[in-house]
């Protein structure tokens, strides 16, 4: 038997329906319950992934530059190509020493990320916006945490607080789903 409501569901803000904003809140959610499970592994896994991902990315322009060399900066191609595959390697090789690296920029990044959330949260406050301003502060906050306590927090601190932030921002989209479910009128921003 097949469910009409979700099938008879309307879509709202770009066509996301209120099932698609509570099955994200709970994507982000089991995602930082994973991650909380073991802060030092996710830290050390995430600095390996992003040193494969430019691992190919180098070896991909190095590849294209080969193969059309009758294109403009062909030496700067290569050099680009070369720094995405030194970097890819350094984190391969020392994911514990990249992570401190990456750990100062993720910082940055959860500042940048906070500060845009807090100005959502006032857009949508009706629905449910003020967890969407405790989910910017908290990365704000965090983002400072982590450069005050840089390059020692490079190991743990990434995975707890990027398990943190995904579980607060799940919980959002999850209200904001179900609210919608209530009230299933278009969210204009």
């Amino acid at each position: 038997m097949v469910d009409k409501s979700i099938i008879g569901a309307r879509p709202v803000a770009g066509g996301t329906s209120w099932w698609g904003a509570v099955l994200l809140g709970f994507v982000f959610i089991f995602a930082g319950l994973f991650l909380l499970g073991d802060v030092a592994r996710a830290t050390v896994i995430s600095a390996m992934l992003i040193g494969v991902i430019l691992l190919v990315a180098g070896a991909s322009e190095v590849f294209h530059a080969f193969s059309a060399p009758h294109w403009r900066g062909l030496f700067l191609r290569l050099l680009i190509g070369a720094l995405y595959i030194v970097c890819g390697i350094t984190l391969v090789a020392d994911p514990l020493a990249a992570s401190v690296m990456l750990t100062f920029l993720f910082a940055v990044a959860l500042i940048a990320s906070g500060v845009v959330r807090i100005f959502q949260a006032f857009q949508y406050w009706q629905w449910a916006g003020w967890l969407l301003l405790v989910s910017g502060v908290v990365g704000i906050l965090a983002g400072f945490v982590i450069l005050s306590k840089w390059p020692i927090s490079g190991l743990w601190v990434l995975g707890f607080l990027v398990g943190i932030d995904l579980l607060l921002h799940g919980f959002w989209w999850v209200s904001l789903g179900w609210q919608l479910r209530r009230e299933p009128r278009a969210i204009e921003p």
